[in-house]
């Protein structure tokens, strides 16, 4: 399986990397970045390509020739609406990631396009506070998130689906693995992290431990939980479709999921 990772050098997408080196299924990991990855550069694993990308709104031959066979992609790329202006956020969060599922539904296999049980699979990492009906007083973050999702579903085909898994607190404690690769996000958000965790840590909904975050993401991305998806989206509630197709995974389902997966 060949899988597509963006933002690896942040939080998130270290722990997804994390998860994609430790599953030996995934035989090719691309991964799109900026800038150089230490973290794939230390692991020396011959299934990790870094493909050098500078402009997320659009996608060349060269790039898309090293992307062809791909299985699916975790879009992990973002950043804090607080370190960057409106408009900035909006591009990163929306815009960039919209040019991608756009481009990369043109990846779709041939069998992939035959054969509904094997479609190419768009991971958007959504969030919690992200809402498809927002409000006066709704963050940007949740508005932007939502809107996301929102357009997106409106790309979804049965060859080409897309799942929005909303993680809540990522917490990298313990996660020994990405401790030397987690970028430092700043004075006050390390201060406002170490207040909130603590608390957080103790409702399983509002809190994602990265370990079991990375490796629920990359589930998802190999369609490991397409039936149980189908499942509670039936039963209504943590899994359901937005209008157009996307599914919305509650952090509360991945939780449960990876609980009964260590349990079981």
């Amino acid at each position: 399986m060949h899988l597509i990772l963006t933002g690896a050098t942040g939080l998130v997408g270290s722990a997804v990397l994390d998860a994609m080196l430790r599953t030996s299924e995934i035989t090719r990991i691309s991964i799109l970045s900026r800038r150089p990855v230490p973290m794939a550069e230390e692991a020396k694993d011959p299934r990790v390509h870094v493909i050098t990308h500078t402009n997320f709104g659009a996608y060349g031959p060269d790039v898309l020739r090293q992307l062809q066979g791909a299985n699916g992609v975790v879009w992990a790329l973002g950043i804090s609406q607080t370190k960057v202006g409106k408009d900035e956020y909006v591009t990163i969060t929306k815009t960039y990631a919209l040019a991608a599922a756009e481009t990369f539904s043109r990846l779709v296999s041939p069998s992939a396009a035959t054969t509904p049980a094997s479609p190419f699979r768009f991971i958007y990492v959504s969030g919690l506070s992200a809402t498809q009906n927002p409000g006066a007083f709704t963050t940007l973050q949740a508005r932007v998130k939502g809107e996301t999702e929102m357009q997106l579903s409106q790309l979804v085909t049965d060859s080409f689906h897309i799942e929005a898994p909303r993680p809540a607190a990522v917490d990298p404690k313990g996660h020994a693995a990405i401790a030397p690769f987690v970028p430092d996000p700043g004075a006050f958000a390390r201060y406002a992290r170490a207040a909130a965790l603590p608390l957080m840590s103790r409702f399983a909904s509002l809190h994602s431990p990265t370990e079991e975050m990375g490796r629920c993401l990359v589930g998802i991305a190999m369609g490991k939980f397409d039936a149980r998806m189908d499942r509670e989206q039936k039963a209504g509630g943590e899994v359901f479709r937005a209008d157009g197709g996307l599914r919305v995974v509650e952090n509360s389902a991945m939780r449960r999921w990876m609980a009964e997966e260590n349990t079981g």
